[in-house]
């Protein structure tokens, strides 16, 4: 089963993040918090939607998304930003189908694409979408700016 995730679910998502931390060597650099995603993520103005994948009534997947929008297209898109499965439970299917459910819930809200970036390293990773129709954008780079340097930015617009 998947469904849309609840702010009951704030521990479940938590602990996949840092699943995905653990995977990729880097949990120590996952500073969210539980109280984090509760605050962000669940209430009038939602900076994200989750699905959560069950198996007998465990979470056993994450697909954290938010929306986005492209002028090029000139359409409503998602955003993923997590996507996990749990180690045990991979090969089944369910990476795909939070995909899925996360695809149809943006087309239904008017979407017509998803984006996501995949850790460099995680060859596994980027095979898996490449085989779901995912293709690399080689005309984008991410660029970003947080910490102090964005500190500084932010206090230049105000």
């Amino acid at each position: 089963m998947i469904r849309l995730a609840t702010i009951e679910d704030a521990e479940a998502i938590h602990a996949m993040i840092l699943g995905i931390g653990a995977v990729l060597g880097q949990a120590h650099k996952i500073a969210g918090t539980v109280e984090d995603l509760r605050r962000w993520g669940f209430g009038p103005d939602p900076a994200f939607e989750a699905l959560i994948a069950e198996e007998g009534g465990r979470p056993v997947g994450l697909c954290l998304y938010f929306r986005s929008f492209s002028t090029w297209r000139g359409k409503p898109g998602a955003y993923v930003q997590d996507l996990y499965v749990d180690p045990a439970c991979r090969g089944g299917g369910w990476g795909r189908r939070l995909l899925a459910a996360c695809a149809a819930r943006s087309a239904e809200k008017g979407g017509a694409y998803i984006r996501l970036s995949v850790d460099a390293a995680n060859i596994a990773a980027q095979g898996f979408y490449a085989r779901a129709g995912f293709r690399h954008a080689a005309d984008d780079l991410i660029h970003q700016i947080d910490g102090e340097d964005f500190r500084r930015l932010a206090g230049e617009g105000v």
